[in-house]
């Protein structure tokens, strides 16, 4: 028996190897390993440090159900080398384990990041055998014994923490107990087993359509977290379930019998499963948070935009809808750029002369739209010191599209059955295939090259369910090739133009994930068309992703007063601006507020890049009468505050990060006040008051 102990980051981690040469991971916490916490009736047997499945192998042990626990041959993996060792970003695990009847070799690689309490985690598996083998699960990261610390029952003490998810309804996080989900567990656990796991899955290519692909579990009797991420922009699983008398947590990407996806390994070929990003915390969930947003930023494609925030006023959102033509650009080009903006970006319809929906594809300018061409605007956006952008939506191609019957065959699409596959209006583009990869290509080329953009709003707005069933062997399989084509794409894009912004979009915020968000540097989270509960979304979105990287729309209403205004700018004014709203159309003395919105943003996004966040009210519901938002970092904190309707015109935030801090309080916009506050050093905590209704303010604290 041996065991290894690593303390790495504030992570304690401990291993297990044997007598059978078996290696276990018994602990990975922000506390100590203690080893009296293991009081299962199996004690460590079932901490296995991977699990894998292959097709035709015998799982004899209780399984209990679909969990993906007791796997084949994941189950009897022995234990064959480490390699411990540091790159540049950190400390680097990589364990090696074997099944010799089939030849299965899996490589855990577990990557630390200096400072930061978080591990990039994925498996390798390669087949060292003489007979090709079917995967149809992989863990990423599976740990075992996640609710072993402390003497309070599983649903006393245990809460977890995730986001659903839909459009217009972005980012709602909710905190449940086992017992909310339907996993009633007696005390002790070892006396019963389950076939019920609490798992949260997404199938298809919207990876946040449901769900963000995160998670936080809390011990709130010995105060430790345990959060994750899955980085993958397609099908992925968790889930939390029992095991001989313990609590596991097990991550992956797509699986058979949730998203039809199987791999066969012939004799010296290789998988890599998709990554995710754990990590561990002492205390909640805004500890979880602050680490993890570091971590977000360790693990991002280092880029100008994260850096300098800029400010985007993009055409669409109670604006323009998707309806350019010079006539109308002109004046709102003027208006953005006497208000500070800094990009501007002509969003969807340019490249039709109609109904645009179904024609996408072409990406060729409407004369008609654009009677002396677009390059005409674009040319106007930069004479006014902005730099010019353009929508796009380049995985699909409208069933109308010329090229559909005159350039693309069907390898260019998925098909199931024989047929393309629709989804409102749309085929949906194979990246594997280089036909359409060289299509990609000479269209950013033409956009970057001829009309001078540096900008590209890239949308995505169908969901072509489990797959393709063309050049793989499972429709799984097709979709997960796909998705790692597009991201090669994407790199490969900005490899060659370094400075080009392109913002990842997919109907508001549906592809909200680290695949894709460790490329781009700017994440549309919502098309929220009501100020009112966009709050909600910009309140919770720090949780998803880092506040620079988190595009919220600011769209004054032709008809609206001082105040509405004030709210849509606080909206975005902690995270990215996304200005949008007829600014030509609205009275001086509103169109100065979002100036001055603007102006107040430039002087603090300095701070907001390096900034976590906090939740003085807690996370924000739809239904909630008050809100708020704080980011901090340094001496210096922020502190939006959102009243909707509530019959009190007082609210009390408490920021426990001051605590025995002198700090001091100043209201930074609107310039024109319109509230009463005052914070109180002895609590930490800071009062706001706001007469009527649906008002917001952004204060600054420093300390």
């Amino acid at each position: 028996m041996k065991r290894i102990d690593i303390c790495e980051n504030g992570i304690f981690v401990t291993f297990e190897i044997n007598s059978e040469n078996e290696i276990k991971l018994l602990h990975f916490s922000s506390l100590p390993f203690n080893e009296s916490d293991i009081r299962s009736r199996q004690g460590t047997s079932r901490f296995n440090l991977v699990e894998v499945n292959i097709n035709g192998y015998d799982r004899p042990f209780e399984r209990h159900g679909t969990k993906y626990i007791i796997t084949a041959p994941g189950y009897r993996m022995k234990y064959r080398d480490m390699k411990d060792y540091r790159n540049e970003l950190g400390r680097k695990l990589e364990i090696e384990t074997f099944d010799k009847e089939s030849g299965l070799v899996a490589i855990t690689h577990w990557q630390f990041f200096d400072s930061v309490s978080v591990i990039r985690a994925y498996t390798e598996l390669k087949n060292e055998g003489t007979e090709p083998f079917t995967v149809d699960y992989v863990s990423s990261f599976a740990l075992t014994g996640i609710e072993k610390e402390g003497i309070l029952s599983q649903n006393d003490k245990l809460k977890i923490t995730y986001a659903h998810n839909s459009w217009q309804r972005e980012l709602q996080y909710r905190t449940y107990s086992l017992s909310d989900l339907g996993m009633e567990l007696s005390q002790p656990i070892d006396s019963q087993r389950s076939s019920k796991p609490i798992e949260l899955t997404n199938t298809g290519n919207w990876s946040a359509k449901h769900y963000i692909p995160m998670g936080h579990l809390e011990n709130t009797e010995v105060g430790s977290s345990l959060f994750w991420q899955i980085e993958h922009n397609g099908s992925w699983h968790w889930e939390i379930s029992d095991v001989e008398g313990n609590l596991y947590l097990q991550l992956s990407g797509p699986t058979e019998t949730e998203s039809h996806w199987c791999k066969t390994l012939n004799p010296n070929e290789s998988f890599i499963s998709v990554p995710c990003g754990v990590g561990v915390a002492v205390g909640g969930f805004e500890e979880s948070m602050a680490q993890l947003t570091r971590y977000r930023r360790k693990i991002r494609r280092k880029n100008a935009d994260n850096e300098s925030l800029a400010v985007i006023f993009n055409d669409y959102m109670n604006c323009l809808w998707a309806d350019p033509t010079t006539e109308k650009e002109i004046p709102l080009i003027d208006a953005a750029a006497e208000a500070g903006c800094e990009y501007f970006c002509i969003d969807a319809g340019w490249y039709a002369d109609g109904y645009w929906w179904d024609w996408v594809g072409e990406w060729e300018e409407s004369r008609k739209r654009f009677p002396n061409g677009m390059k005409e605007v674009t040319d106007y956006i930069r004479s006014k010191g902005m730099i010019p952008g353009a929508w796009l939506e380049l995985e699909v191609m409208g069933i109308k599209c010329p090229l559909v019957d005159t350039v693309a065959d069907d390898s260019w699409f998925f098909t199931r059955h024989g047929k393309r596959v629709h989804d409102r209006s749309r085929y949906q583009l194979d990246f594997r295939n280089p036909k359409v990869v060289e299509h990609a290509d000479k269209v950013i080329d033409k956009l970057v090259n001829v009309y001078g953009i540096g900008y590209i709003k890239m949308d995505y707005n169908i969901e072509p369910g489990i797959g393709t069933e063309q050049n793989c062997e499972s429709y799984g399989d097709g979709l997960l090739g796909h998705e790692r084509a597009y991201l090669a794409w994407l790199d490969s894009i900005f490899v060659r133009y370094p400075d080009l912004i392109i913002e990842n979009c997919s109907s508001g915020g549906l592809r909200m994930d680290y695949a894709l968000l460790s490329r781009h540097s700017i994440q549309s989270t919502s098309d929220e068309d009501d100020y009112r509960m966009y709050c909600s979304i910009a309140a919770n979105s720090p949780a998803a992703l880092c506040p620079e990287q988190s595009a919220i729309w600011s769209y004054p209403m032709e008809q609206g007063d001082n105040e509405e205004v004030v709210f849509n700018m606080v909206n975005s004014m902690l995270l990215r601006i996304h200005q949008s709203g007829h600014l030509a159309r609205i009275s001086p003395e509103r169109k100065a507020l979002v100036a001055e919105g603007i102006r107040v943003y430039k002087n603090i996004r300095q701070d907001i890049k390096n900034a976590v966040p906090f939740w003085s009210l807690g996370l924000s519901k739809f239904t909630d009468e008050w809100a708020s938002l704080g980011l901090r970092t340094g001496n210096k904190a922020y502190l939006a505050v959102w009243k909707r309707i509530s019959s009190k015109d007082t609210v009390t935030l408490p920021m426990e990060f001051l605590k025995d801090k002198n700090a001091t309080v100043k209201l930074i916009y609107p310039s024109f006040g319109g509230c009463e506050y005052s914070y109180n050093n002895n609590t930490s905590s800071l009062s706001v008051k706001l007469d009527g209704q649906y008002k917001a303010r952004l204060f600054e604290i420093s300390f």
